[in-house]
Formats: C-alpha cells, sequence, structure tokens
C-alpha cells in the first residue's frame, strides 16, 4: 500500500534532498524517512479548557519516536505547479498518473518520494485539456522516470 504525504513539512523536507532521477518534464525526489507527525498547535491567548470537563495537560512531544525507526513502506507526494499546467483537469490528469505509475513500480525503495512538475507540456501539441495523447505521453516519461530511480537506487 501507498501513503500521501500531506504535511507540508513533509514536502519541504523530501523537496530539499538532491534529485534523484529526472525527464523533460518531471523530476523525482526521495528521501529515506517517514512522514513526520503533526504537532498540537498552541495558540496563544487561547483556552484549552474543555468544556466536557477538566483533564491533565498532556505534555508536548519532544521528538518523535518513529523518526528514528527506517520506513517501512512507500509515501508519495505529487507536485503539478498552475505555472506548468493552466487548467485543473491537467493537474488531475497528471497527478493519477504519477499515482498510478508509482503503484505499476513494485521496486521502489520505502521512503518519502515527490514527483514534481518541472515543465509545461506543449499546448500546441496537446490541445485538449486531458487528451488521451497527453496521458499516454505522461505515462512512459513516468514510468522512464521511475525506473531510472529505481535502477540508480543502492538498495535495488
Amino acid at each position: 500500500m501507498i501513503g500521501r504525504i500531506v504535511r507540508s513539512a513533509d514536502f519541504e523536507r523530501v523537496l530539499s534532498a538532491p534529485t534523484r532521477a529526472r525527464t523533460s518534464h518531471f523530476a523525482l525526489h526521495h528521501l529515506q524517512a517517514r512522514p513526520g507527525t503533526p504537532s498540537r498547535r498552541v495558540i496563544p491567548g487561547l483556552s484549552t479548557e474543555l468544556s466536557t470537563g477538566s483533564s491533565a495537560p498532556s505534555p508536548a512531544a519532544v521528538d518523535d519516536p518513529d523518526a528514528a525507526r527506517p520506513p517501512d513502506r512507500v509515501w508519495l507526494g505529487a507536485v503539478v505547479p498552475k505555472r506548468h499546467a493552466r487548467r485543473a483537469v491537467t493537474r488531475s490528469l497528471l497527478k493519477r498518473q504519477i499515482r498510478a505509475a508509482v503503484g505499476r513500480q513494485p521496486h521502489l525503495p520505502a521512503g518519502l518520494w515527490v514527483v514534481r512538475l518541472r515543465a509545461p507540456f506543449a499546448r500546441e501539441q496537446f490541445t485538449s485539456a486531458a487528451s488521451a495523447a497527453l496521458s499516454a505521453v505522461a505515462r512512459l516519461e513516468l514510468d522512464t522516470l521511475l525506473a531510472d530511480a529505481v535502477r540508480r537506487s543502492p538498495s535495488a
């Protein structure tokens, strides 16, 4: 099963890592880690008392106990910026293609993975926002990107 990266802090951690593989439209980043656990945000001046009664305040976590353990599965994040894919239908198509490509790659090492669209597809070549041609080209390029990453992986 593939998890999804949802926290912006995790995206920032992975995107700060060097690029693992690159094609003309996509870049792939990898960090051999687990996603961080969300911390409880304390807003100054806001009461923390419950309306249902009192309870002992729980101490804030100093560190994440899961961070010390090696990752046991793949977590995926997709970055498809609006400046490279103007139409929402195109962004959705590319994100679906990214998730499907990672699902087709069984030998991907565990950890945090982010696929980033780094250049737009030629609008003259793909006039429809969600054409079958765009889908096929993206699928082929993503499969090449992930196969290259697995081939370069030290654990493969």
